[in-house]
């Protein structure tokens, strides 16, 4: 699936399953759910934090857990892309762009990367 059928995807299904899209602030604070849940997985993943009552999670539901919370976010993404008009293949192909003259000599000097 490309990120424009992606996109489509979600705004047909928003007109029929979900009725209609949240409004912008309404998605943009569901983002912030969203990439909060992600981090709270991270942390208990990869960081020192342990989930409640000591639960432990195999290394299969820990890879579904994450892959469920990446989708979350990038589903909130693209609503709030289809709400504002932006096409997020345009967006991504100029950041590509934006980034690579940028950094084009700044990861590759850094030190701490060696």
């Amino acid at each position: 699936m490309t990120i424009n059928e992606a996109q489509q995807q979600v705004d047909e299904w928003i007109k029929t399953v979900g009725v209609k899209y949240f409004g912008e602030l309404t998605n943009m604070a569901i983002l912030t759910e969203e990439v909060g849940e992600l981090a709270k997985h991270m942390s208990r993943i990869y960081g020192e934090q342990s989930y409640k009552n000591g639960k432990v999670y195999t290394p299969e539901e820990q890879k579904n857990m994450l892959a469920d919370e990446m989708a979350d976010v990038l589903w909130v993404v693209l609503c709030l892309a289809n709400q504002t008009g932006i096409n997020l293949t345009n967006a991504l192909e100029k950041n590509f762009e934006k980034k690579t003259v940028r950094d084009a000599d700044r990861h590759a000097n850094n030190e701490k990367l060696k």
